[in-house]
């Protein structure tokens, strides 16, 4: 457990706190419908938003090495540690085709350790609303990492029709309400 002496992450606020991004993201897609797609069609090859987070993968990895148990690899920390903003200067240098696209995977790893921390142990079945969500991001993240003309490609498919980008928006805000819900009935 790496985010336990976090007293804020909690079922409840990661529930109510992924539950309400989801809404403000999915209502302004609903909102703003053309110009969200416009923005997300220039996303994967985004210089700018690749470089940010490259930039915020790197440092949450630095972090992580720094803090987490390495078992049989702990010798190997400091030297890890050193090889991290060296390896994320690297990758922003030498890895331009869509690193907007695997910088967010990246983080969308990241991201998946705090979230499934939050509702480990815990007896209340409306959990695996947050689980499910999460364990999707991180198939996602793997795909966008390894293969990120998929992103793009995933954009293309929800923005053709909009018919397929009102379904999205619907379906995210349905499911960031049942997250705002049932974060509003856990203990």
């Amino acid at each position: 457990m790496i985010y336990h002496d976090l007293p804020w992450l909690t079922l409840k606020t990661t529930m109510l706190g992924v539950g309400a991004l989801l809404i403000v993201a999915h209502l302004l897609a609903l909102v703003k419908a053309g110009a969200v797609q416009a923005w997300l069609k220039k996303f994967p090859r985004s210089r700018e938003a690749g470089v940010v987070l490259s930039l915020v993968a790197g440092t949450w990895f630095f972090f992580l090495v720094q803090q987490m148990d390495l078992g049989d690899f702990t010798p190997w920390r400091e030297t890890v540690k050193i090889g991290t903003p060296i390896a994320a200067v690297l990758a922003i240098i030498f890895m331009p085709d869509f690193l907007a696209v695997r910088a967010l995977g990246a983080c969308t790893l990241l991201i998946g350790e705090p979230l499934l921390e939050s509702a480990f142990l815990h007896e209340e079945k409306i959990r695996l609303l947050l689980v499910t969500l999460t364990y999707a991001w991180i198939v996602l993240g793997m795909f966008w990492v390894g293969m990120p003309y998929t992103l793009r490609n995933q954009i293309s498919w929800v923005s053709a029709s909009e018919k397929r980008w009102r379904a999205a928006a619907f379906a995210g805000l349905a499911y960031g309400a049942l997250l705002v819900g049932g974060g509003l009935l856990v203990r």
